[in-house]
């Protein structure tokens, strides 16, 4: 099933790319790749990860404290938010999911 990110979640991710890599020369580029590896797990078992809230599901990153919140819908996933796991834990609910 094909992953589409929204707008807003394609900035948090660029947002967190850029931030990890003024820490760490190379570290954004990991963080992006371990993203990637999560929407690829994503989307080939969209229901295997819990329920957040309503109809959304968390999948949390293996090496960096981050989760995608996405939505199954019939025909693609939707990534509403690349969120890290310890800030403002409900900020992207009832945000526009263009």
């Amino acid at each position: 099933m094909r992953v589409i990110f929204t707008r807003i979640a394609r900035r948090e991710l660029e947002d967190a790319v850029r931030y990890y890599e003024a820490e760490y020369s190379g570290l954004g580029r990991r963080f992006k790749e371990e993203v990637r590896k999560a929407a690829l797990r994503i989307a080939e078992h969209p229901q295997a990860w819990s329920m957040e809230r309503g109809d959304v599901r968390k999948c949390l990153l293996h090496k960096f404290p981050y989760k995608l919140m996405y939505s199954v819908e019939e025909d693609h996933i939707l990534v509403i938010a690349v969120a890290h796991q310890h800030r403002k834990p409900d900020y992207w609910i009832g945000r526009d999911e263009t």
